[in-house]
């Protein structure tokens, strides 16, 4: 009989130092990059943050479509690899955060950018004009986060339906979904929709399709 594995908890790890990464690769040292924006754009740059041997920037709302134009035609930062959203949860002014992994094939240098929104005004510029593949990727992060792309060219939600009222990935939405905000298929084809996608964590079990009723068969 094979032995169980044996299964370690750490409920709360003490905070730890930015200590070297020994994984860190060349890519993400982009110290000159961050020089050249600084010197152009002096204020769009709130913040550079260093963790694990990566940077980085913080950029204003404001100025975020100047800094990427910039990276994208001056410093060769042509590729967009990642853009996404994140829920911090907090009662800060800014709850929200955007981020943006953009790349320097030649180079070989990778740059990640956020920008910072509040709850109250969830808004950034779209950079589906500088780099198209941002399209999904807002949209995405529209739908998932309630996070909007001012002057994107068809922003709506990608994986829920239109009049859905929640965004999933924000912090405040239950884990087992909301009962009654998505109707879904019936579980037998003579059957209701249903109304719970959980309905047996709410203490309910609809009838599964494997105790449908047997039909009987024409002679």
């Amino acid at each position: 009989m094979a032995e169980t594995l044996k299964f370690h908890f750490t409920p709360v790890d003490a905070p730890r130092g930015d200590e070297a990464n020994v994984h860190a690769q060349p890519s993400t040292e982009v110290t000159d990059t961050i020089a050249a924006l600084r010197q152009h754009l002096p204020e769009a740059i709130t913040d550079v943050v260093t963790y694990a041997g990566e940077q980085t920037v913080f950029v204003a709302r404001a100025q975020l479509l100047e800094v990427c134009r910039l990276l994208k035609d001056s410093l060769g930062y042509t590729y967009l690899s990642d853009l996404a959203g994140v829920d911090r949860f907090t009662e800060e002014t800014c709850r929200f955060e955007i981020f943006y992994n953009l790349v320097n094939i030649t180079a070989g240098k990778r740059i990640r950018l956020k920008v910072r929104v509040g709850e109250d005004d969830a808004a950034v510029p779209s950079i589906t004009g500088l780099f198209k593949a941002a399209d999904w990727n807002e949209r995405e992060c529209f739908d998932m986060l309630g996070i909007r792309f001012e002057d994107h060219p068809d922003l709506r939600r990608m994986y829920m339906p239109e009049d859905f009222e929640y965004h999933p990935q924000r912090k405040e939405f239950p884990l087992l979904g909301i009962p009654g905000s998505l109707p879904l298929p019936p579980q037998t084809p003579e059957g209701e929709l249903t109304m719970d996608p959980f309905a047996a964590a709410h203490g309910r079990r609809p009838v599964a399709c494997t105790q449908e009723p047997v039909r009987e068969e024409e002679p």
